[in-house]
């Protein structure tokens, strides 16, 4: 190992081990007040953080639509979103404040929520080294409900997964991610063993072993935020161009490379082809791209989709999009959809020339695609309707609305 690698290390080793001293000498302050917190009234029904994802937003939405209040808090963003209620993000500039944020985020729960969504790794104590396994019972000492659900990452146990290209392809995008299996695998057994309410949902079944409730995707959507009327006004002066938008944030594990070769070999066939590859903008900028689009191309390994079809949807657009055959059996035995309702083009890496070359011979066949996408939508990843999932599962756990 060379000498930086190694003093790196060895720092990282030392800092771990002072917050493993620190966790332990705040465990019984931590039970303490956990309890305490029991005692005392907490004003808002839900929170929802602490990962920085949109779709907290969108589901805040979702559960005030039902009457409920809500929040969102992060202690970081990502280039997504910035849009959540509370955030500390000021605070990571300074060394001994980032240090602090998880317990601080952690007591202002205790104090502030009836019930917590969060996703697999964890609440504000995530990366602690030692609190994070004791979190589950500090909210249950408290009386904080908890319900769990995944995101991505922090599920995909890849010993589980079924999908060889896909654990190649993150091989190539994420080689560290293999140090990170057992606490995957310990986030999982944890939050699943001590939650109150489990949802799956997309290829996240393959990692897990138990829910309470199965969706396609808890994905939600601000369907009037993605509205296709300037799609459509856009489309007053037809194109000879044919426009492809993709926006990867991981190029192997969406296929990126096999989208590149098919466009370059469709061009060598004189097909006017556009493709528009956006990387690290905000969702704000990924919008105003897709506007102009004609063909929206998401991902063709992993075998379901997720919020960016589902944007792409919202606006009209056509979708290229692998979906696992295993996978459409699963939902449509489990009653979530109909026999061909995902208006999704099936797109496997193999087939993407193929399935390009169609739809730009078939643009009229695309526009009834999208119409169908936008329907599809509504019915399953509207705010509404994932407000309703969300509002069933509180309501079983005994909390209700407030005059809905």
């Amino acid at each position: 190992m060379p000498l930086k690698e190694n003093l790196n290390w060895a720092r990282s080793k030392v800092v771990r081990s002072i917050l493993g001293l620190f966790d332990l000498l705040l465990i019984i302050p931590f039970l303490l007040v956990s309890f305490l917190s029991r005692l005392l009234p907490r004003k808002i029904d839900v929170g929802l953080g602490p990962e920085p994802l949109i779709n907290n937003v969108y589901h805040k939405k979702a559960l005030v639509k039902r009457g409920y209040s809500a929040e969102t808090f992060v202690s970081n963003v990502y280039f997504i979103t910035d849009e959540f209620d509370y955030s500390l993000v000021r605070w990571r500039s300074i060394i001994l404040a980032r240090t602090f944020i998880p317990y601080w985020l952690f007591l202002r729960c205790l104090f502030k929520y009836r019930f917590l969504f969060i996703y697999f790794n964890g609440g504000p104590l995530w990366t602690t080294p030692i609190l994070r396994r004791l979190e589950p019972f500090f909210y249950k000492l408290a009386g904080i409900r908890i319900i769990v659900m995944p995101y991505g990452g922090d599920v995909q146990v890849l010993t589980r997964s079924r999908n060889l290209h896909f654990k190649h392809s993150m091989s190539i995008d994420y080689p560290q991610f293999r140090k990170l299996r057992e606490s995957v695998r310990d986030g999982v057994d944890r939050w699943t063993r001590h939650a109150e309410w489990v949802i799956s949902g997309c290829e996240w079944v393959d990692y897990m072993y138990h829910w309470d409730t199965l969706m396609l995707g808890h994905f939600s959507i601000d369907v009037d935020r993605w509205d296709p009327h300037e799609c459509r006004s856009n489309k007053v002066v037809k194109e000879a161009t044919f426009k492809i938008l993709h926006a990867p944030n991981h190029t192997a594990v969406k296929g990126t490379q096999a989208l590149l070769n098919a466009v370059k070999e469709l061009k060598e066939e004189n097909l006017n082809i556009d493709l528009n590859i956006l990387r690290g903008l905000p969702n704000s900028e990924i919008r105003k791209a897709m506007i102009s689009a004609d063909l929206v191309a998401d991902q063709f390994v992993i075998g379901w989709y997720a919020m960016f079809s589902i944007e792409a949807m919202a606006m009209e657009k056509p979708v290229l999009c692998f979906l696992r055959e295993d996978l459409i059996d699963l939902y449509l035995k489990a009653g979530l959809v109909a026999i061909d309702e995902i208006p999704l083009i099936n797109t496997s890496i193999l087939e993407v020339k193929d399935r390009i070359r169609w739809c730009y011979f078939h643009r009229a066949e695309l526009a009834e695609i999208g119409k169908k996408g936008r329907d599809f939508v509504l019915r399953h990843h509207s705010t509404e309707a994932v407000g309703g999932v969300f509002a069933d599962i509180l309501k079983r756990l005994g909390l209700h609305s407030h005059g809905l």
